[in-house]
């Protein structure tokens, strides 16, 4: 039988575009979970460089990783600054019923 070599799924790999970013980030928000929200922004500054994002939205990189984790739990100051330093926009909209 012929072995298989698994490899750890990142989503980061898939992240190229900015539009690859704000579809995840989306359908994230969709769901509606804060983890899966948080962690999605670590995943998006992840794609663009955390260093960058840190210096970007005035906090260090452990901090952010620490954050943005799927253990952290961030001020939603904090996940605006991360925003922001993305480049990105949190926009509400009337759910139809």
């Amino acid at each position: 039988m012929k072995k298989v070599k698994l490899k750890k799924w990142d989503v980061v790999e898939h992240l190229k575009t900015e539009e690859d970013m704000v579809l995840y980030l989306e359908a994230c928000l969709e769901d509606g979970d804060p983890a899966l929200i948080t962690a999605a922004l670590g995943d998006i500054a992840r794609a663009r460089g955390m260093s960058q994002v840190a210096r970007e939205a005035g906090l260090s990189r452990e901090s952010l990783y620490k954050a943005l984790s799927g253990e952290g739990n961030p001020e939603f100051a904090t996940v605006m600054k991360v925003v922001k330093a993305l480049g990105l926009r949190l926009r509400a909209e009337q759910v139809s019923t």
